[in-house]
């Protein structure tokens, strides 16, 4: 949320530096110091908004997930062609594969599961479960109207291509090359392409 004025709130502007550092270092390399140094700010700051790092995970995640929530909404709506939307879904992701080391906000946390709070991990779980929700739909629309063929059923096949996914971003970034997520992703999905009947 932005203020009167346009400017971005200190609440955003926390957020935003946040998420730059966990996507980079992870959740738990990341103190309030660092952000507090980045933004020019007091830690007290910090605390006004977000009381303990718990709180800050946790609306962290939930801004990201709202952003995806909106995001797939958004290709649901506005591409008709179910395997389009899953290209442009990649295309999407790419966006989130950078040279420094940053890598989805929520594959990143998954990561560190085992060390996050449980309410940081109940959101991350939410994020992963929309994901799959909107692939197995959109897989099944694909395979219903020709487009897409799943090896196996819409369900697996979209748990199946989000650990693609979010394999591909490990391997990107321990080679530092964004390339290497886009050609593992799109050679995912091109195998899940129906094959075009031919003419008579």
């Amino acid at each position: 949320m932005r203020g009167v004025t346009g400017h971005l709130t200190t609440r955003d502007r926390i957020l935003d530096v946040a998420q730059h550092l966990v996507q980079q270092r992870g959740f738990s390399s990341v103190a309030y110091r660092d952000i507090s140094t980045a933004l020019g700010i007091r830690n007290a700051s910090i605390h006004h908004h977000f009381p303990s790092k718990t709180d800050l995970g946790t609306a962290l995640v939930q801004r990201y997930r709202a952003r995806t929530e909106a995001l797939l909404a958004h290709l649901s709506a506005a591409e008709p062609s179910p395997y389009q939307r899953l290209l442009q879904y990649l295309t999407a992701y790419q966006d989130v594969v950078r040279d420094d080391g940053r890598i989805c906000l929520c594959a990143q946390l998954v990561a560190e599961d085992c060390v996050l709070p449980s309410a940081v991990q109940h959101e991350v779980g939410a994020f992963f479960a929309l994901s799959e929700d909107w692939l197995t739909r959109t897989l099944d629309e694909g395979q219903r109207l020709g487009e897409v063929q799943c090896p196996d059923s819409p369900a697996d096949t979209a748990v199946g291509l989000l650990a693609t996914i979010e394999g591909a971003m490990l391997l990107a970034r321990a080679a530092r090359s964004p390339q290497r997520f886009e050609h593992l992703t799109q050679r995912a999905l091109a195998a899940l392409r129906a094959p075009t009947p031919r003419s008579p």
